[in-house]
């Protein structure tokens, strides 16, 4: 099927090197040749070798635009297996943008986001799996999710995929057949057989669901929310995890009033790490203003944005870090953020520890005893940067489910992917239930065929033109 010739901008939109400008489909190699001239001055595109790059010119009419390198890639050896023409030129914006103009203007169209990516899936080349690690590559945080995203790329989750698809699908063939034509194939013991291959099946992909909460944190992180109270050494925990001097740290209670984020990677886990204005709740900002309202009035309006800030983004988080100054007692505010606290996944660092304690770690195993899996409790000094080796694996105890390795074969990273394989699971332990049950061997084939086509949805081969388009409109341009 003909398709119009798309062109974009492939590479960043400022000043580089290089810019690439990339333009797919039947004519691209024609619209080139419009603008293309070799060294000789010969427009001579239509006559190169597949897979080969050329250097020459753009011309507009007779005006000089830029030196290129140009290379050609004819169907179905390119990456959206249609004719590709790659026009490497210097990497002006200005530039870049005048060369893509020439190619609209000679036949082109302006490609949408993902549009590259979206024909090599349509054409066959790849499938959705493998078209949607393209982005995660792009999008990779840490070395982790970008040799997760690359294995997925060469088709880790496609093969494991239609593995279980060809067995699933071998069953239900054998399932129709026997009941097509019950004389000449049996179906005895059947029951029991399928059942073994079904266990080995179920239990395959919880392994890769068991996993799967891995690989969404190595793929987007963990969002993070420092809390505390003021001066208790929420920025200074910032500024060592950072590196450098993101917060100003004084002495003086409430110097955060804004919200401060860096992204901080800890062991391949990438941290969103959110500082916030410091918490208290003693101190009765209204009564302030009341007291000594053209004097206190600007700062305290401030501070109570930063807090009101602050618990919003505390809704918002998957980990909350309690930094403590365990120099002091505890008092209204500790209490107050604890109960803020409840049912989430915690670290409360015990800060100041090079002083002299008012706190101890029994205090808040009290406060914690019935959630002790999900509370962690360090002592640290932000001062004396101490205790930061332990912060770093409880990160990792309370968000890695067993044990991570960059080398393993598969990791589910993408929410689209974990439902398909739970609706799939669900459909296969029904299947389960039937044969337990003694129930008729169609039952079995119709659940079959449900798993069947929920592991399709993986694949692309079994979801709608609107998720397919969704899921490209969140592609970049150019690619």
């Amino acid at each position: 099927m003909k398709r119009d010739t798309i062109a974009a901008i492939a590479t960043a939109m400022s000043n580089s090197g290089i810019g690439i400008i990339r333009v797919s489909g039947d004519d691209s190699i024609d619209i080139v040749d419009c603008i293309y001239r070799d060294k000789n001055n010969n427009r001579v595109l239509k006559e190169y070798k597949k897979n080969t790059i050329h250097y020459g010119f753009i011309y507009e009419g007779e005006e000089l635009t830029d030196e290129v390198m140009v290379s050609v890639m004819k169907k179905p050896h390119s990456f959206t297996a249609e004719d590709t023409v790659e026009i490497n030129c210097h990497g002006g914006v200005l530039v870049m943008k005048r060369i893509l103009e020439l190619v609209i203007k000679n036949g082109a169209r302006l490609a949408e986001p993902g549009e590259f990516t979206k024909r090599a899936f349509l054409n066959g080349r790849i499938d959705l799996s493998e078209a949607e690690a393209v982005m995660d590559v792009i999008s990779s945080k840490n070395d982790m999710a970008l040799k997760n995203s690359v294995r997925q790329l060469k088709g880790s989750v496609h093969k494991k995929i239609v593995e279980y698809r060809q067995l699933i699908l071998h069953e239900i063939a054998f399932i129709e057949s026997a009941l097509d034509d019950p004389e000449h194939i049996s179906l005895d013991n059947y029951p029991k057989d399928l059942s073994l291959k079904i266990d080995l099946l179920i239990e395959d992909i919880e392994k890769l669901l068991c996993l799967s909460e891995n690989g969404k944190i190595i793929k987007e992180g963990v969002k993070t929310v420092i809390v505390g109270k003021p001066n208790a050494g929420k920025s200074s925990l910032l500024n060592i995890l950072a590196g450098e001097d993101r917060a100003i740290v004084t002495d003086i209670a409430g110097t955060t009033r804004d919200i401060i984020e860096e992204d901080i990677l800890i062991d391949n886990i990438h941290l969103h790490m959110v500082d916030t204005a410091g918490i208290r709740f003693t101190d009765d900002v209204i009564e302030k203003h009341k007291r000594d309202a053209y004097k206190r009035v600007p700062d305290d309006v401030i501070e109570k944005i930063g807090v009101d800030k602050a618990k919003k983004y505390l809704k918002e988080a998957d980990l909350i870090v309690y930094v403590v100054d365990s120099s002091i007692p505890l008092d209204e505010s500790d209490f107050e953020i604890m109960d803020m606290i409840q049912e989430r996944k915690c670290i409360i660092l015990l800060n100041k520890s090079d002083l002299n304690s008012e706190i101890f770690l029994e205090d808040f195993k009290r406060q914690f005893k019935d959630r002790q899996g999900d509370v962690i409790i360090i002592r640290t000094s932000t001062r004396e940067n101490t205790g930061m080796d332990d912060f770093e694996d409880a990160v990792k105890k309370l968000f890695f489910t067993g044990s991570i390795s960059s080398d393993s074969e598969i990791m589910i990273t993408s929410l689209r992917h974990k439902e398909a394989l739970e609706e799939s699971l669900e459909s296969l332990t029904h299947v389960k239930s039937s044969l337990e049950d003694n129930m008729p061997e169609d039952f079995y084939s119709i659940d079959l065929m449900d798993a069947y086509a929920s592991l399709g949805k993986i694949t692309g081969e079994e979801v709608g033109e609107d998720l397919i388009n969704e899921i490209f409109s969140k592609f970049c341009m150019g690619k």
